[in-house]
């Protein structure tokens, strides 16, 4: 081996390792890791609310310390369920997003790859014929589509006939000898094998999507091209993702079978008929429920690549919408500030330094600003008005007499008429000045402060606009009685 050749192995070596997937393997509390995610997450159960997680980790980690699994050479997190949590985020072992109103977590390709390695369903990975049967023929499928020769392809295909044939007529002779259970149980694990290494590709699809995602919105952020280059250049990466990566073929077949309900319907019979069979016996619980979560799993699967599609596109649609690079640069800017002020605040502080919480927002102390919602009062009595000590020149005509009642005339004429007097009487012997229609209003007011009373008829009075234009007025006679304590 060449010295670049060694280089060039540990530099890949170096590289695997740094992945979350082998650091959960290797790192200080994996069996703990291992053992938490696989119970928390099944084939039933793809995400758990982040309230659950908390508590169950947390439960978890109490009943193996009162158990005594905390020893020197089996050690367990110190941290709460809530903490231990946050890490495995931080890490890469769990996703955390929104789920309808709730907030959940979610195996990350790396964590769902670290357990299918961990294997602690009991399937083993031992070397089975039907396992290498499998290879074969996916070699000789492989060979044969490859081989340019019309004439070997030809003689390959008659060969399988014949076999087929062979098989058919030993069939309907009643010569075929029954597959032993041994045989059929080696061919269920390898079934099994294959199904577990589903969830893998289909999260792996969704984290493509979702980086894709994150590209996009940042692309689009930043405005340096053109929306519509930013877009056709995430079409084409989601198309490359379905096409050339195996994961992507894997959800890209599943797609087709689910959207066919014939083959779901009959993937399903098929199972429940092997799990009806006798060699099924011979699988433990976990191997048959497994068996009968394939149709289950595999329709998950796709649902979670469906789902990261369509909040992908949500979210790119949403920004297009309300693109605005400006905004947006701000938005950066005040995040980066806060960023900083946190890496500066962590610096002089410790994790065990207490932060004194922000009960509520601050009050502005402007004056003229109400208080409270309950508090209705206007904030003071507006200045008086402020007389220049002579009256004011109008250049046309004095617009005053349009204005509203004289109440300063018609409460003193009103005073110098008794204690009781009939309204239109009184109206009638009022000036010509303050005889306008709106004086009549102004009289009815003062009246009804004054005490009322109905005469029993009709009172009909002529008012004058300021225009000279007289106006009549029908009304109910109203006799005005004054009271006591007033005219005490």
């Amino acid at each position: 081996m060449t010295a670049a050749g060694a280089e060039g192995a540990y530099l890949r070596a170096l590289a695997a390792f740094k992945t979350p997937t082998l650091d959960l393997l290797h790192g200080r509390f994996a069996p703990f890791v291992i053992a938490a995610l696989s119970v928390m997450f099944s084939a039933d159960r793809a995400t758990v609310a982040v309230a659950d997680a908390h508590i169950e980790v947390g439960e978890m980690l109490d009943r193996l310390r009162n158990a005594g699994y905390e020893t020197d050479d089996r050690r367990l997190p110190s941290t709460s369920g809530r903490e231990v949590c946050r890490y495995w985020v931080k890490v890469g072992w769990l996703g955390q997003q929104i789920d309808g109103d709730s907030e959940v977590y979610r195996l990350t390709a790396h964590a769902v790859r670290a357990l299918e390695i961990a294997d602690l369903t009991g399937g083993g990975s031992r070397v089975s014929n039907s396992r290498v049967r499998t290879l074969l023929e996916a070699v000789e499928r492989l060979a044969g589509n490859a081989d340019g020769d019309p004439a070997r392809r030809l003689a390959r295909l008659r060969a399988e006939r014949a076999a087929l044939d062979a098989q058919i007529t030993a069939l309907e002779d009643g010569s075929a000898d029954p597959i032993p259970d041994d045989e059929l149980l080696e061919e269920a694990e390898n079934v099994l094998h294959l199904s577990r290494g589903l969830p893998a590709d289909f999260t792996r699809v969704a984290e493509s999507i979702k980086a894709m995602q994150r590209d996009v919105i940042r692309d689009l952020r930043r405005d340096e091209r053109p929306t519509g280059e930013v877009l056709r250049e995430y079409l084409l990466r989601g198309q490359q993702v379905m096409q050339s990566t195996r994961e992507g073929q894997a959800f890209a077949g599943a797609l087709r079978l689910i959207g066919d309900p014939e083959r779901i319907d009959a993937l399903t019979e098929q199972l429940h008929g092997l799990l009806a069979r006798p060699f099924a016996q011979l699988l433990d619980s976990t191997q048959r429920a497994e068996i009968d979560m394939i149709g289950r799993r595999m329709e998950r699967g796709v649902q979670e690549v469906l789902t990261a599609q369509r909040r992908a596109s949500h979210v790119i649609a949403g920004q297009v919408r309300t693109h605005d690079p400006a905004r947006d640069r701000q938005v950066d800017e005040l995040l980066r500030d806060v960023i900083a002020g946190m890496q500066a605040w962590t610096q002089t502080r410790t994790p065990e330094t207490p932060v004194d919480p922000l009960r509520r927002l601050p009050v502005a102390s402007i004056g003229h600003l109400r208080q409270s919602l309950g508090d209705v009062r206007p904030p003071g009595a507006p200045a008086a008005l402020v007389t220049q000590g002579q009256d004011v020149e109008f250049v046309d005509a004095d617009t005053r007499a349009w204005g509203g009642p004289h109440y300063a005339e018609l409460e003193a004429h009103v005073a110098a008429l008794g204690d009781t007097f009939d309204l239109a009487e009184a109206f009638e012997a009022i000036g010509d000045g303050a005889r306008r229609p709106v004086d009549l209003l102004g009289l009815l007011e003062i009246a009804h402060r004054n005490g009322i009373a109905d005469a029993g008829g009709v009172s009909i009075v002529e008012a004058v606009r300021p225009d000279g234009t007289a106006r009549r007025f029908a009304f109910g006679s109203v006799t005005v009685q004054a009271r006591k304590e007033e005219r005490s």
